[in-house]
């Protein structure tokens, strides 16, 4: 019993800390468009656009004028 019990509480453990490394937020665009993103966006000064990834997996940029907040979930 103990045998499974140790790994199975191992993998639980490593779930859970990955699980808390991620902060998904959400965008609001000026025009009320939602979008969500896996990680906190990243704003660059340089550009002037927010850089995230998508739920889909696809790396996006949002010019900074259109956003009206950004949220974590």
């Amino acid at each position: 019993m103990t045998q499974r019990t140790i790994p199975a509480f191992l993998l639980a453990l490593g779930l859970a800390t990955l699980a808390g490394c991620a902060s998904p937020s959400v965008i609001t665009l000026n025009d009320g468009r939602e979008i969500q993103t896996v990680d906190q966006p990243e704003y660059d000064d340089d550009s002037g656009f927010y850089e995230f990834e998508q739920l889909d997996g696809k790396r996006a940029k949002v010019n900074k004028d259109q956003v009206r907040t950004v949220k974590e979930l």
